[in-house]
């Protein structure tokens, strides 16, 4: 009898041992849960930080940028004061040099840098997004600009600061080992915005970028972190040099009524001027005709020299006012301390053609913004019933809009560059209105066509794929 009773305990506890199991096993589930997630919250947050770490490098080298950039400015000045001739020297060779070092050293360097970033958007192949994007080319389009402006070229800094920060996102998202596309591709937008809005102060003009220009689509999986990174990168700009704005502070109105005369003469010159801008770009980007054309291909650096000495000539025939980004002379005649004639910002406009044909690296925003005020600065003397700074406010958006066809991004970096809210409904109108008119003179935009033409390039480049084989095969193995 002994020896049946434990069967029988068994038998009539057996339930009661199945129960506890459940609710151990359950109890191991709620465990990996918690481990699990608290493993993605760690991942989580240690990916945030490390990308706030490259917005504020972003916003960093964008003000070290600038400051170099303004140093170069300087010099410049000092070199004209010197002697003015001396520049039909200094830009042949400083031109000659830059190309030169394009070619050899910084190969890739070439162009504005918002071309390159669209492209990489659109590249599949990330061999060649990781050649675009090499800090080493981010560091030779900084120089090379820099050198630029002092050789007098008719470029600005912006263009290569949106390459530059999409270049510091692309490398910390390789840092960290990011396999998706879609992220890999948020990166290099918010990147390229934050560049841009460290490089003007312009946070809210950066995440409008990054919509309009860059992606050209309102996409829900890139907006937060565009939104983060470029508010981060804004914030390290303002803390290291203050909440400065390009134009200074305007508190000018544009009633409706007859005042909005401007809107219609700004928007309907800005959009022929920079819609014929844009066009001819486009056509000189696909190679120059004839002499010039074969003169470019076979002897790159000596066309780039010969370039140099035809903006040196513009310059001494403009007194220095076409020379470099224009900032000073924008920002003179939207304060009324300074008035130039038509001829200002005609020859602006020649020599930044001229500046585009050399192939040297630089930006088209703030010669563009110089020459819309140019613009503005000229038309309001025979608008006397308008303000005369808002319409140099009302040039400025449709000649840049009239460029980049872009006219949320325009108004929005013209509204907080001047620092100004109150002309917010005439600028939008003044460059919804350049965009038609520049969209009839040239169908494409001029950065897409850009992009486009960088990535049939690349592909007609079929010989450098042999040489790349062995750093690819490197770095898998690493």
């Amino acid at each position: 009898m002994a020896d049946t009773q434990p069967p029988s305990a068994t038998e009539l506890n057996a339930p009661h041992k199945e129960r506890p199991s459940r609710h151990a096993l359950r109890h191991k589930d709620r465990i990996h849960y918690l481990r699990r997630s608290a493993r993605r919250t760690t991942n989580q947050w240690r990916r945030s930080i490390t990308y706030w770490i490259g917005a504020i490098l972003i916003g960093v080298i964008a003000v070290l940028f600038a400051q170099m950039g303004d140093k170069a400015a300087d010099l410049r000045t000092e070199i004209i004061n010197w002697h003015p001739w001396a520049m039909l020297f200094v830009a042949p060779l400083g031109m000659a040099f830059i190309t030169w070092m394009t070619r050899s050293v910084f190969k890739g360097s070439q162009g504005s840098g918002i071309p390159q970033t669209i492209a990489t958007l659109h590249i599949s192949n990330y061999t060649l997004v990781d050649r675009i994007l090499s800090l080493k080319i981010s560091v030779g389009k900084i120089l090379l600009t820099c050198l630029g402006l002092i050789c007098g070229a008719s470029i600005g800094r912006e263009g290569p600061s949106v390459q530059v920060g999409a270049s510091i996102m692309h490398a910390f998202s390789r840092l960290l080992g990011q396999s998706n596309v879609a992220a890999k591709r948020s990166m290099i937008l918010a990147g390229g915005a934050a560049g841009m809005a460290a490089a003007f102060n312009t946070p809210l003009a950066g995440i409008v970028f990054a919509i309009e220009e860059l992606s050209h689509s309102f996409e829900q999986r890139t907006s937060g972190s565009t939104l983060t990174i470029v508010v981060v990168s804004g914030v390290t700009a303002i803390a290291l040099v203050g909440n400065y704005t390009y134009f200074g502070r305007a508190d000018v109105d544009i009633p409706v009524g007859t005042a909005w005369i401007a809107v219609l003469t700004c928007g309907i010159l800005g959009g022929l001027a920079g819609g014929s801008f844009a066009a001819l770009v486009i056509r000189i980007s696909k190679g120059l005709p004839g002499f010039l054309g074969r003169f470019s291909k076979n002897k790159p650096v000596l066309f780039s020299a010969a370039c140099g000495l035809l903006i040196a000539i513009f310059g001494l025939i403009s007194h220095g006012t076409t020379y470099g980004t224009g900032y000073q002379q924008a920002r003179g005649i939207f304060s009324g301390h300074d008035h130039y004639p038509f001829s200002f910002f005609a020859l602006k406009y020649i020599t930044m053609l001229i500046t585009y044909c050399s192939g040297i690296p630089g930006g088209m925003f703030a010669p563009s913004l110089s020459i819309g005020a140019g613009i503005g600065g000229w038309v309001e003397q025979f608008l006397p019933h308008t303000t005369p700074g808002a319409v140099v406010l009302l040039g400025t958006v449709a000649y840049f809009c009239g460029v980049a066809q872009a006219p949320l991004t325009a108004t929005i970096i013209v509204m907080e560059i001047s620092d100004n809210q109150q002309v917010t409904l005439a600028l939008l109108a003044t460059s919804f209105l350049a965009f038609g008119v520049s969209k009839m003179i040239c169908p494409r935009p001029l950065y897409g066509a850009l992009a486009d033409r960088f990535m049939e390039n690349l592909d007609r480049t079929p010989p450098a794929e042999p040489q790349e084989k062995a750093p690819e095969q490197k770095s898998a193995h690493h």
